[in-house]
């Protein structure tokens, strides 16, 4: 289930077991947030990886976790030790939304998080995907609260964009950032690590049309949305079986 919390406890069998086979399809391994995760999706396939992964036919790994993308180094290794042909890191919104960082911190540990990932897959394309549209903190700081003036789930700023301005986070801050770490990295020689921007994915145009339920999360049609875009956009280019050209 990928809206419930699972504790495994014991695995019992009535007759032999054996590995699962390695797959043949090309091995995708994605991290983000609840957004990842699937929050507010109606059904796990329905979550916008899996939309994507079953379009391309891709073997999909989520490390998504709700409400706790914030560049933990026991990700960063989870993702070093694991075996993929393709790195998606979906990072911005779950940082701005807790205001657990400031632009000084966040640069370095974009950078620290990446570092890590390169040193067990130096050659593996990796995507780094920023904040899909999410007004509330477009321009102003987190942290994020509900409204009090709503009985409905409804998501709002606490900050504001003076907060921006002085060294706070906001969804615009955090696209940029990457933007330039990705442009930095590779000059610097890593020309197997992109930027997608979030706004491809979901923008001010699709909010207007499909907005979000509850002022943060995608509904099931968004969710199926991203997955979509996200197939075509980036998967379709890695789904070729492994050794071959992509």
């Amino acid at each position: 289930p990928y809206h419930d919390h699972v504790e495994l406890l014991e695995l019992r069998a009535d007759a032999p077991v054996a590995s699962v086979p390695e797959p043949e399809t090309r091995r995708w391994v994605h991290h983000g947030s609840s957004i990842s995760h699937g929050y507010r999706a109606e059904t796990t396939t329905g979550t916008w990886p899996v939309v994507a992964a079953l379009k391309t036919g891709t073997h999909l790994t989520n490390l998504a976790f709700s409400g706790n993308a914030m560049l933990d180094a026991f990700v960063a290794r989870t993702i070093r030790d694991t075996p993929a042909d393709v790195i998606s890191l979906k990072i911005g919104v779950n940082i701005v939304c807790g205001d657990v960082m400031r632009l000084r911190a966040f640069r370095p540990a974009v950078d620290g998080f990446l570092d890590t990932i390169r040193d067990g897959h130096p050659d593996t394309p990796i995507v780094l995907v920023s904040p899909i549209w999410c007004e509330p903190v477009e321009a102003s700081a987190g942290p994020t609260v509900q409204d009090p003036d709503r009985s409905e789930e409804w998501t709002i700023a606490s900050g504001t964009e003076a907060d921006v301005a002085a060294g706070k986070l906001s969804l615009r801050a955090v696209r940029a950032a990457l933007s330039s770490i990705v442009d930095r990295r590779r000059a610097d020689g890593d020309h197997r690590l992109r930027h997608l921007d979030g706004l491809s994915l979901y923008g001010e145009r699709d909010a207007a049309a499909m907005p979000l339920p509850d002022n943060l999360h995608p509904g099931p049609d968004v969710q199926r949305l991203i997955g979509e875009r996200f197939a075509d956009r980036v998967l379709t280019a890695f789904a070729a079986p492994p050794g071959e050209t992509a």
